[in-house]
């Protein structure tokens, strides 16, 4: 199969009739919440990559050479904002689904028994932060084969979903098929809900994500205050919520910890949260569990 045939472009999708996904207890929004485990997987200047990542932090455009600053900031997501958003989150019996980077994990242990006291089900977000669109075939492969190896032997369960950090590569989707165990992957922002994909002949499971619900907001211009996050985020379930009633969607909500782990926007999140909460027929639910329920009641019509 080429990347040609694999990436052909799809204008239409569901169009003007999407299924009915008929989410447990006939919700009318599944909503997922993605919190981004990244710390520690950033480009850094002892990992060897020559410089310091400065993207999604508080601190101004990089330079050449070790920023002790912007890697202080990383620090902030592993050593404080993990805890306050999941404490959020368990205070209101709440799940979510980590996307998680292999590396990063593997530095924070007392981060990975959290994670499996929590239950939360885990989506592998690479090995580190680069760029896959620039690796060979036979590198990406291995970084792959080191994420699911890595995240297996940290968390006591492999990664169930795969999301790439800059986009996926040519080769991504195909190589996560070739090598198995996933089932699904998020490397798409078309849809609101899941769709079928054919890869070597095999039928693939696609969970779209999407950049709109998402804290990074802050550091890109579009949001500055707590209520900022939570009229928006309010907003865009109130829509999505009355739609439901005929036609049901998914929500992601996409968190970084050294981000909305502070406590001006961390007030945010909370008072969604509590929004939410107020609401019947939402199933407040984990990427994998869509992925199990769309396999389960919509499977692809035979070609």
């Amino acid at each position: 199969m080429t990347s040609d045939t694999l990436h052909a472009r799809d204008f239409v999708g569901y169009g003007a009739n999407p299924p009915n996904p008929r989410w447990p207890g006939e919700a009318r929004l599944a909503l997922n919440f993605c919190i981004n485990y990244e710390e520690g997987g950033e480009p850094s200047v002892p990992d060897g990559d020559g410089f310091s990542e400065t993207g999604l932090t508080e601190g101004g455009g990089g330079f050449e050479g070790r920023d002790l600053a912007a890697e202080s900031m990383f620090e902030f997501g592993s050593r404080v904002g993990f805890w306050r958003v999941t404490r959020l989150l368990r205070q209101r019996g709440m799940t979510a689904t980590i996307f998680g980077c292999g590396l990063a994990l593997e530095r924070n242990p007392e981060v990975c028994a959290a994670i499996r006291e929590a239950g939360y089900d885990v989506c592998a977000h690479g090995w580190k932060w680069e760029r896959h669109q620039h690796l060979s075939k036979d590198e990406e492969r291995e970084r792959i084969r080191r994420t699911v190896e890595s995240m297996t032997r940290t968390l006591g369960n492999r990664p169930l979903g795969w999301y790439c950090r800059y986009g996926a590569g040519l080769n991504t989707r195909q190589l996560v098929v070739e090598e198995g165990g996933f089932l699904y992957d998020s490397d798409a922002y078309n849809d609101e809900l899941p769709y079928w994909t054919n890869v070597d002949g095999k039928r693939h499971l696609v969970i779209p994500y999407g950049l709109v619900n998402n804290d990074a907001k802050y550091i890109r211009g579009g949001m500055a205050t707590g209520d900022d996050f939570f009229q928006y985020l309010r907003d865009s379930f109130d829509f999505l919520y009355r739609e439901g009633a005929e036609a049901p969607k998914m929500m992601s909500v996409g968190l970084h910890l050294r981000l909305v782990g502070h406590p001006g926007r961390a007030a945010g999140l909370e008072r969604f949260l509590d929004y939410v909460a107020r609401h019947e027929g939402v199933w407040i639910c984990q990427r994998s569990e869509i992925a199990r329920h769309w396999m389960t009641h919509h499977q692809p019509r035979e070609e």
